[in-house]
């Protein structure tokens, strides 16, 4: 099943996601300081080409984590958070995009707050 809503979510905006997250890594990649971030972001855009059967664990225990949060939300995370909510609300119109709604919530979840965070395969 897991395989199954994948391929259909490639197809349902999975693809332009995940190129949002390639574009934003790649923009952070320009500078030095940027270079982890950008790497974070490249490693996070996996979860928009697969979501199904998936989960986000968020580690709060890191003030380092916290702080690069912050700017995070500042510079690209809340414009990211903010297109995923919409596309979510966009599929969540339908009884059949409801699934693929909840994807992006969950990835507008992880667009706000990606440093601690953690993909889990859910069995």
């Amino acid at each position: 099943m897991n395989f199954l809503g994948n391929l259909i979510w490639l197809v349902c905006g999975g693809l332009i996601s995940a190129i949002l997250w390639w574009f934003v890594g790649a923009v952070w990649c320009i500078t030095i300081i940027g270079i982890p971030v950008g790497l974070q972001c490249f490693k996070l855009s996996s979860i928009s080409l697969n979501p199904f059967g998936k989960d986000v664990a968020i580690d709060d225990s890191n003030n380092v984590s916290f702080l690069i949060n912050l700017v995070w939300i500042v510079i690209f995370g809340l414009e990211l958070a903010v297109a995923h909510f919409i596309f979510g609300c966009f599929l969540c119109l339908t009884i059949i995009g409801i699934p693929f709604g909840r994807q992006y919530f969950k990835i507008a979840k992880l667009a706000l707050f990606p440093f601690g965070a953690r993909i889990v395969r859910r069995r």
